[in-house]
């Protein structure tokens, strides 16, 4: 099983991140808005010239041709003039004028000396009229919206407030004032006489984001205990001439549905605007467009221009950098403030809004939550491929929705941190699983380096699916090899000498057992036990002991060469060795077996029991490798049935082969008449028929094949015909050797 902590790690980063919603809002809504600024990137409001919103610019050439700002109030006065004859459905001046005009006569008065010559003059000009006057009476006479700011420091400024506000819903006790954020103390206003003049009067204030990038804008503003206008939202009151803000706050049937407390939408007149809870919208930005603007200098001085000031909504303002009235959006790094009100009016108008409803978070939650559950209970056992694609999948299934869901109805919908939220979960669980998976495999390098080739080490460590611990049962192929008359060769040696003799012995024959898919099971002496098909699945378990057991054979032949060079040249005595091989398939258990302080991986069976027995028979046999039945059927290789055998303990005889070659020995000739021949004479034989066995046992000893030496068999035989030609077994004799020697 895998340990707890790879889902308990991953399940607490996951629920960590679940409370960073709560713990860091602001930090988490400015990775969010980024990415609705790339979607604004993408796809920005499409402008549309016929909407009725204009900017008036005092732009670089307007300077240029009327000189610096400020410019006298007359010049003002006749620029609202114009704007007002042209039949302006309502001027939104996107300045202020807190001080009085400095060129107004009287106050340049005041600057000259006291020369008495300058009497006559003071007199005539004290019957000028004051500038701000002829402003006021222009701005009296036209539609005009005044702009005032609000600022954090404490003044004794109040705004001239032109129209109330009405509320409705919310809680008892509820009010929008509450939801607005900040709460500003003070405020720079126009000289009285022109704020009593006009027509409206809004603020001009704009929340810059953490990041400096103006994304949202409030309708409304909170001085103290006093609600306020935006100057887009009057100069929309003065279009309408509404006499009131009509408010709507969430209600509690709403709250009840998860719609956060504060403020819904804000209704002027026929438009309805909905907002967030603290009563902003979002800008939908298209951009910068030329379009939109008309240089101040061109409504001053010509009149082919006013024209297209009829049934429009201005907004005065400057693009002049000197003036410093810029903000950065999504979309344009230096705007100027006033073309971000007139695109506010434009939204209204339109009725096309940057919408992040009530459920927005609520599901993008809900979406990280669930899949990141489900990675968490899924990667450990769907693996980290499968849990990669789903994960894919589902993060470009919610970029997709979130697009789709911004380019058709134009929602927000973050995709991109419930999205890291999973991938962070998934390489966290990846990660855990990556370490879980390599100490098994280490585990199972550990374990079966002694039994198993590196290349099926590597195999089983890459798929430890195809390893099955505990005990099975399997059909399975078992080789049993040692040396013939060990314990006489033994002598021969000292310690050290012995030791040498047996790694070179033993090496080899483990590398061929190796070499062949083999699984070593145990070295007991100069006895090797190896079994096929475990811990890995080898369809030709048979064929690969027969294999190696040839190989064998043929290292022994190649070594005893060598060491009969060897022993020469040390002027010993040479004995050449022999190995038995014993190979049987059948059924066996396989697994860990032992007791709690040890154990080994091995097999136990009758058939692994028989396959030892085989081996021990070989050398009555003069044979060196005997096969039971079940692996020559399994095995296409050159064989010869030697006899058929009864084991101590069992009833059942089994049928014993000499394995001879490979399957290019079955096809000679000589070995298939051979092979007729000793068949007949085990069939003569087991029917009690001595001289046709001896007959086919003589034609048998004819046959010369160098590469097979069967000699001791047929001695074997020729013994048992004479023996019971004289002396005739019983009558229930079944031609079965009894073999109870191990």
């Amino acid at each position: 099983m895998r340990k707890i902590y790879s889902y308990l790690i991953p399940a607490l980063i996951l629920f960590g991140v679940f409370g960073l919603q709560y713990a860091y809002p602001e930090e988490l809504e400015s990775l969010r808005i980024k990415v609705f600024d790339v979607f604004q990137k993408i796809k920005p409001r499409a402008y549309d010239a016929q909407t009725p919103v204009r900017i008036i610019d005092i732009d670089e050439e307007s300077l240029s041709r009327y000189g610096q700002w400020p410019w006298p109030r007359t010049l003002l006065a006749k620029l609202v003039s114009r704007m007002s004859a042209s039949n302006a459905k309502a001027i939104a001046f996107d300045l202020f004028f807190p001080e009085p005009d400095r060129t107004s006569p009287q106050n340049a008065m005041a600057l000259w000396s006291e020369d008495p010559f300058l009497a006559p003059i003071r007199s005539q000009i004290q019957k000028i009229r004051d500038h701000d006057t002829v402003f006021s009476e222009a701005i009296a006479k036209a539609p005009l919206v005044t702009a005032f700011a609000l600022n954090l420091q404490k003044n004794s400024s109040v705004p001239l407030l032109k129209k109330g506000f009405a509320q409705r819903g919310g809680l008892v006790g509820d009010s929008a004032i509450h939801y607005l954020t900040p709460t500003y103390a003070g405020a720079v206003v126009n000289l009285p006489v022109l704020e009593k003049a006009a027509s409206g009067n809004g603020n001009i204030n704009m929340d810059m984001e953490h990041d400096g990038i103006l994304r949202r804008v409030p309708m409304l503003y909170r001085l103290d205990d006093l609600l306020y206008p935006s100057l887009s939202a009057e100069a929309i009151r003065v279009v309408e001439k509404a006499t009131v803000y009509q408010i709507t706050l969430v209600s509690a049937t709403k709250l009840m549905r998860g719609i956060k407390k504060g403020i819904q939408k804000i209704r002027i007149g026929q438009w309805e605007i909905p907002t967030d809870s603290h009563g902003r919208i979002w800008l939908y930005d298209t951009g910068h467009k030329s379009e939109r603007f008309i240089p101040a200098w061109k409504v001053l001085s010509d009149d082919s221009v006013l024209k297209e000031l009829n049934e429009k909504i201005l907004f005065v303002g400057t693009s002049a950098l000197g003036l410093k009235d810029l903000r950065s959006t999504a979309l344009i790094p230096f705007a100027p403030g006033v073309e971000v009100h007139a695109q506010l009016v434009e939204q209204i108008l339109q009725q096309d809004f940057l919408k992040r409803p009530y459920w927005a978070e609520f599901a993008e939650l809900a979406y990280f939550f669930i899949l990141g559950l489900f990675l968490i209970l899924f990667l450990p056992r769907g693996g980290a491929v499968r849990c990669a694609i789903i994960g894919i999948t589902a993060i470009a299934c919610a970029i997709g929705l979130s697009w789709y869901a911004f380019d058709k109805w134009h929602l927000l919908t973050d995709p991109v941190f419930p999205s890291l939220v999973v991938l962070l979960i998934y390489i966290v669980s990846s990660f855990l699983n990556f370490l879980q998976t390599e100490k098994e495999r280490s585990q199972i390098r550990g374990a079966f380096s002694r039994y198993l080739s590196p290349t099926l080490v590597e195999k089983l460590a890459k798929d430890p699916t195809q390893l099955k611990l505990g005990g099975e049962m399997k059909t399975m192929t078992f080789l049993f090899t040692d040396i013939r008359n060990f314990t006489t060769l033994a002598e021969e040696f000292n310690a050290q000498e012995l030791t040498l003799f047996m790694n070179r012995f033993m090496t080899p024959m483990t590398n061929i057992i190796l070499k062949h898919n083999g699984t070593i099971d145990k070295y007991i002496g100069d006895c090797i036990m190896a079994f096929w098909n475990a811990p890995l699945e080898d369809k030709n378990h048979a064929l690969h002991a027969c294999q190696t057991a040839l190989e064998m054979q043929q290292f022994i032949e190649v070594w005893n060469k060598t060491r009969e060079k060897e022993a020469f040249a040390q002027k010993k005595a040479f004995r050449p060795i022999q190995i038995g091989i014993g190979i049987n398939t059948g059924q066996a258990c396989v697994g860990n077996m032992g007791s709690e302080q040890r154990f080994d991986y091995t097999v136990l069976g009758d058939d692994v029991n028989l396959a030892s027995r085989l081996e021990g028979l070989s050398k009555n046999y003069g044979l060196t490798t005997i096969l039971g039945q079940n692996t020559v059927s399994l095995a296409s290789f050159a064989t010869l049935e030697v006899d058929l055998i009864r084991v101590k303990g069992k009833s059942k005889p089994v049928r014993i082969f000499a394995l001879l070659g490979e399957q290019g020995l079955r096809e000679k000739a000589s070995l298939r008449e051979l092979t007729q021949h000793h068949d007949a004479m085990l069939k003569a034989y087991r029917e009690r028929r001595w001289e046709d066995a001896e007959r086919s046992l003589g034609a048998c000893r004819d046959i010369h094949l160098p590469e097979i030496d069967l000699q001791m068999i047929y001695n074997l035989y020729a013994s048992r015909l004479f023996s019971y030609k004289k002396n005739p077994p019983a009558q229930d004799w079944d031609g079965v050797t009894l073999a109870d020697s191990k």
